[in-house]
């Protein structure tokens, strides 16, 4: 099938070039030349595990192309999607549709003929009415059926959970449209992955309720976490002995600093303003958000108290921090919400110099954290440091050489707010270990 992608950022590029990959013919458009140039010169604006050598192969195949011409791009497609940024909006929370609507007022000017139009941006009930809305409005000639296609993708396995996913998500009543979707997908089917086919606002909800679940999973244990500390109890061992009851799960229920990222902050924000527009609020939703928030600066706090522990005036003035890790999760350069940010406001505020290494967040941690001493690898972080603290757990920050760290530290203190270490491996050692719930 003939397949124009919408939008080239995580979740247009990952899904064009998976679809490539399934043999279809994508084109991926994007307004940025900039970034189109890149694509088409092999540079990818992300880095995500795998993508720069699948896009590659499709580019090198013929599927896979890059253009900044909508029109010539949405002409004679059978499926055109929408990929592109729905991000919180300032005030109220709410998903900016603007350039969802944008998008489809275009699309709209340039379609030739039947098509199904696909929302794949993550998009608040109601969306895809006022999608149709548009369609109709400007374009009442041509035969556009709108459906929804959340995705559900993990930053930093996303190709694997695009080719193997845990389902499809298709919201339509249309039967032309079931169609096409289901040609689309049919390389999924020898996966025997399950396609759930739904009305569309559903479809919409779905994914949003989904990823507040998650997010709840997650707030939840880190609550637990901190009872854990209180009582005396292990939060490792909680998350197993509840892990393992089938109808919880073990997924999302490590303690850490907080969940961040692109998806769930703006995802809870959007579901709270759909349930407020709707008078049907969800209060489990609204502790969640507020407990994550400030879950990421009593982390900041639990840094600062390690830092002082035992020493003469307890003032973290003057002293220094080396923070591993900054991007939200491993295997992503992902900074948005991450937690590593306001743990440094927090050092920063109290007068801390923040030394920090991260893999892939660097270029644009510096945007954020400018006041950052940024280092080549976690040793030279480390180094001279009156406290080592594990944001992120990146694979690089598992086997870290602790009696070479012990002796280029300045102060033998590490916090590990990711759990990574056994505390008798760290002691002995010869550091004081804190961690998040044992």
């Amino acid at each position: 099938m003939r397949i124009t992608m919408i939008g080239s950022g995580y979740v247009g590029l990952v899904s064009g070039a998976c679809f490539a990959d399934f043999g279809h013919d994508v084109i991926c458009v994007d307004k940025d030349e900039a970034k189109i140039a890149a694509l088409r010169a092999g540079r990818m604006p992300i880095y995500e595990p795998g993508l720069e050598a699948l896009v590659a192969t499709n580019v090198a195949a013929g599927r896979l192309s890059f253009t900044t011409d909508l029109a010539t791009s949405v002409a004679g497609a059978d499926a055109i999607f929408i990929a592109v940024g729905t991000p919180s909006r300032r005030g109220d929370g709410h998903a900016d549709l603007s350039y969802v609507f944008a998008a489809t007022e275009e699309i709209a000017a340039a379609v030739t003929g039947p098509t199904v139009l696909v929302t794949k941006s993550t998009v608040p009930v109601g969306t895809g009415d006022k999608v149709e809305a548009i369609l109709r409005e400007h374009r009442p000639d041509v035969d556009v059926q709108v459906v929804s296609n959340p995705e559900f993708l993990r930053e930093g396995a996303a190709i694997g959970d695009f080719k193997r996913p845990d389902r499809i998500v298709i919201g339509t009543d249309d039967e032309g449209a079931r169609k096409v979707m289901r040609g689309i997908y049919r390389p999924l089917y020898l996966n025997e992955s399950p396609i759930l086919f739904t009305g569309r606002r559903t479809s919409e909800l779905i994914k949003y309720a989904a990823n507040a679940f998650l997010a709840t999973k997650i707030t939840f244990i880190n609550e637990i976490s901190d009872l854990c500390e209180a009582v005396g109890a292990n939060v490792q061992d909680v998350s197993r002995g509840i892990g393992l009851d089938n109808r919880i799960g073990k997924k999302f229920l490590h303690a850490g600093p907080g969940y961040g990222g692109s998806c769930f902050p703006k995802d809870t924000l959007a579901l709270l303003k759909t349930a407020e527009d709707f008078e049907s609020p969800v209060h489990i939703v609204e502790a969640v958000v507020k407990v994550n928030d400030s879950r990421k600066r009593a982390m900041g706090r639990k840094v600062l108290h390690a830092l002082t522990a035992g020493t003469a005036d307890g003032e973290p003035k003057g002293k220094s921090v080396a923070l591993l890790g900054l991007t939200f999760k491993p295997n992503t350069d992902d900074m948005r919400d991450a937690p590593s940010i306001a743990i440094a406001q927090a050092l920063a505020d109290a007068g801390v110099t923040v030394r920090a290494y991260d893999p892939e967040g660097m270029e644009p941690a510096r945007r954020l954290m400018p006041d950052a001493i940024y280092c080549k690898d976690a040793y030279e972080a480390a180094s001279g440091a009156d406290a080592v603290v594990i944001v992120t757990e990146w694979d690089a920050f598992r086997a870290l050489d602790l009696d070479k760290l012990r002796s280029i530290v300045a102060a033998p203190v590490l916090v590990d707010l990711r759990n990574v270490y056994r505390r008798e491996d760290v002691e002995a050692a010869g550091f004081t270990y804190t961690a998040v719930g044992r």
